[in-house]
């Protein structure tokens, strides 16, 4: 695929990492392409840095990994979003995120031309984006929105990221469950005094 991240930082640096890897062409969408956090995934030649209305062009796919209270201004940078899908892996923590909004996503779905907005890469920390894998054992990562086709895209890229399944939990009356499950994650990890190496899988039986 065809991904533009937008936000090199912990979480988009991982990602772009493990997605170059599998031969992803990554279009890292920066203010100033001189100067940015995340420089050293160029060292990928699958990976390069534009202008962000630049590299949301060129791209099928647009991840936004930026902070929460940034999603409107964000949005709005994002140029001719027509026949994109956009994955945010954003969150409202202890109420900072955009003004008037529960979550992210709504505040994107009112900002941009497409519907096709789903939620992941989201429920867990940087280190898990950085390396998914407890032992034998790969943890699982969770979708959430109303597009088909952006569903489907999240579910193979987390795989492509290391995770073992992309669990499906609802169309956008979900968005704000999965930001839940993000601050339980939070809560467990820096709260409650468990740590950042702890991850969520689903067992059946």
């Amino acid at each position: 695929m065809k991904i533009a991240i937008i936000g090199a930082g912990n979480v988009g640096g991982a990602l772009a990492t493990h997605w170059a890897e599998k031969g992803h062409k990554i279009y890292l969408g920066v203010r100033n392409t001189a100067d940015f956090k995340g420089k050293e995934l160029l060292n990928n030649p699958n990976t390069s840095a534009h202008p962000i209305a630049e590299a949301v062009q060129m791209a099928e796919v647009v991840l936004l990994a930026t902070p929460a209270p940034a999603a409107v201004d964000i949005a709005r940078s994002l140029g001719d979003t027509t026949g994109k899908i956009i994955i945010d892996a954003m969150n409202i923590v202890m109420g900072r995120g955009p003004q008037g909004y529960a979550n992210t996503a709504d505040a994107i779905l009112d900002h941009t031309a497409t519907r096709d907005v789903v939620k992941c890469f989201n429920t867990t920390g940087y280190n898990n984006m950085k390396n998914p894998v407890y032992g034998d054992t790969a943890i699982d990562m969770f979708v959430a929105g109303d597009s088909a086709r952006g569903k489907a895209a999240a579910i193979q890229l987390a795989k492509d990221a290391g995770f073992a399944e992309c669990y499906d939990i609802g169309g956008n009356d979900r968005f704000n469950l999965i930001e839940q499950f993000a601050w339980f994650w939070i809560n467990l990890a820096m709260f409650q005094g468990q740590g950042r190496e702890i991850g969520f899988k689903l067992l059946k039986r």
